[in-house]
Order: C-alpha cells, then sequence, then structure tokens
C-alpha cells in the first residue's frame, strides 16, 4: 500500500490520506489489465520487451495526425481535452468520458475497445493503428 510508507511526518500521512481515493481511482481493474496485456503481447511480438507508457500515449492521444479525415486530426476532435468530460462525435453523437476514474466499467471488454481503436485509428489516421499505439494509449487512458 503507497500510503503506508508514508508515516514519517503528520503532514505527508495527511496529505496522503487525502489523495488516496484519487491514487486508487487509477489503478486499473483486473478486466481493465486484461485488455492492456493483451495490446502489451501483440506488441512484443513485434518489440520484445516493449512496455506500453501513459506518457507515450498522452503524447499519441493529443497529437494532430491528420492522416484520416479532415475534421477529426486528432483523438481531441471528438473526446476533447478533458478525458473526465464526455466529448461528442462529429455526427452529434455524445462520448462518455474517456477517463477509466470516471467511467470504471470502459476498457473492460477486449472486442468492444478493438472496435473503437479500429473505427477511431481509421478516422484519425488513416490507417490502423499499431499494437504499440494501442498499448500506450489504453496505459494513457487508464491512467486518467
Amino acid at each position: 500500500m503507497i500510503c503506508a510508507s508514508v508515516r514519517a511526518t503528520r503532514p505527508l500521512a495527511l496529505a496522503c490520506a487525502l489523495l488516496w481515493p484519487a491514487i486508487a481511482l487509477a489503478e486499473p481493474t483486473a478486466a481493465q489489465r486484461t485488455v492492456l496485456d493483451g495490446y502489451v503481447a501483440a506488441a512484443r511480438t513485434g518489440e520484445p520487451g516493449f512496455a506500453a507508457t501513459a506518457e507515450r500515449g498522452r503524447a499519441f492521444f493529443f497529437a494532430q495526425h491528420g492522416g484520416g479525415k479532415p475534421d477529426t486530426p486528432a483523438c481531441t476532435a471528438c473526446h476533447t481535452a478533458d478525458l473526465k468530460g464526455p466529448g461528442r462525435a462529429k455526427a452529434g453523437k455524445p462520448i462518455e468520458p474517456m477517463a477509466a476514474s470516471v467511467a470504471p466499467g470502459r476498457y473492460t471488454d477486449p472486442a468492444e475497445v478493438e472496435k473503437w481503436f479500429g473505427r477511431n485509428c481509421k478516422d484519425v489516421l488513416g490507417r490502423a493503428c499499431s499494437a504499440q499505439e494501442k498499448a500506450d494509449s489504453l496505459a494513457f487512458l487508464l491512467s486518467q
């Protein structure tokens, strides 16, 4: 447990106690971890030792790609920069928040996650996302 190691001072213990709910929410569920592990395993077939990072996923999510549809040059075109808030598809359909901390049921069904990666990567990139891009993006979204 993270807070168990913070007993040295009263201010640190208090800060940890106040922050612990937010820290706990960022931890993926077993089902989410299984989906992420599947993408990491796929990425390792092409790159042994690959490890997904939220930092690369964040950069990918916020990058302007422009290889796909002109009105969706980045993931944020529909999902917005506020991952804890709703987005809106170009057709007007509402999109639930992307952050796993506010949408704990997201990213638990491998087929559903793959379906949306397939559709969204084509729209934004004009191609399929690589296993590495999927793993990094999912690591980022699960950290939010």
